[in-house]
């Protein structure tokens, strides 16, 4: 449902996005990653139409977003929690947005009471947390029940009944074959929620994966060992070929050798074990791993 082909930005000699090209599939989660100023905010924006790309082309259901005729029927988006007029209620600034794009008023109420602010609805935004905020601007995405969601740190200033409720809603919407992208920097709540992932660096693309597959050791093994014996496991291990790093009370994270390989080693040489357990690598070890190097 997102097509994005040979996206380039640029702001004079400035590179902000290089030459991107990938999809965005319907019916999982996809996830958008990048440190700051990696260009995920300017390829968001051009996306939605708001940023005019120097080269290539962005579409949604095969069209420009320009070119659909009532958009929030097909496009549901919030870059801006603040975008709303601080003077008005929340219910008046859906009201304006539904009646723009042809969507029922009754719908109004619904999203309400869908994002937790139904009580709050006639109160004026300049009076909302943050976390409000960001819930009005989620009903608003959602106002015309559209087919693709596009939502940039949406989890900002929610608590964690909020992060919760919208991990699953948006696993729902992704499981009616719905399409989600998603750009966050929390890295667990990412790694709890996304099925595939895009990350950018300096405007180029690194990896368009499964979540699965960047998570899998490239090394093959990563292990937790602790011994009463630390110290001699450590060389015994070292001199069949393992890399060794010592930690605290006995430990030791143990990389190049399986887990049968290790107990192997141990056994042989009388050193009784107390912990051998494997490691997965988390998103946040594996996203710093392929983005070393890059701006901070």
């Amino acid at each position: 449902m997102i097509e994005v082909r040979g996206l380039g930005k640029r702001y004079g000699t400035a590179v902000a996005v290089d030459d991107l090209t990938f999809d965005v599939p319907a019916g999982v989660v996809t996830a958008f990653l990048g440190r700051n100023g990696a260009g995920k905010s300017t390829t968001l924006r051009m996306v939605l139409g708001l940023d005019r790309p120097t080269s290539g082309t962005a579409r949604v259901g095969r069209r420009p977003y320009a070119d659909l005729p009532v958009p929030l029927r097909t496009v549901g988006a919030l870059l801006d929690s603040g975008a709303a007029h601080p003077g008005r209620t929340a219910r008046d600034h859906l009201r304006w947005l539904a009646a723009s794009n042809r969507i029922p008023a009754r719908r109004v109420d619904e999203v309400l009471d869908l994002v937790a602010l139904g009580a709050a609805a006639d109160r004026r935004v300049r009076g909302f947390s943050l976390g409000m905020r960001q819930r009005l601007g989620i009903a608003g995405a959602l106002l015309g029940d559209p087919p693709v969601l596009l939502l940039d740190e949406p989890t900002n200033g929610l608590d964690a009944e909020g992060i919760r409720w919208l991990r699953g809603h948006l696993r729902d919407l992704a499981a009616q074959g719905r399409t989600v992208l998603v750009s966050s920097h929390l890295m667990g709540e990412v790694e709890l929620t996304a099925d595939h992932l895009l990350v950018i660096d300096r405007g180029r693309l690194l990896a368009d994966t499964p979540l699965r597959d960047l998570l899998a050791d490239p090394a093959g093994h990563l292990l937790r060992v602790r011994s009463p014996q630390a110290g001699r496991l450590r060389d015994l291990l070292v001199a069949d070929g393992a890399t060794v790093i010592a930690g605290d009370g006995g430990s030791l994270s143990v990389a190049g050798l399986p887990p049968e390989r290790v107990s192997a080693v141990a056994a042989g040489s009388g050193v009784p074990l107390l912990e051998l357990t494997a490691v997965e690598r988390s998103l946040e070890d594996a996203f710093l791993a392929l983005t070393a190097g890059g701006a901070a």
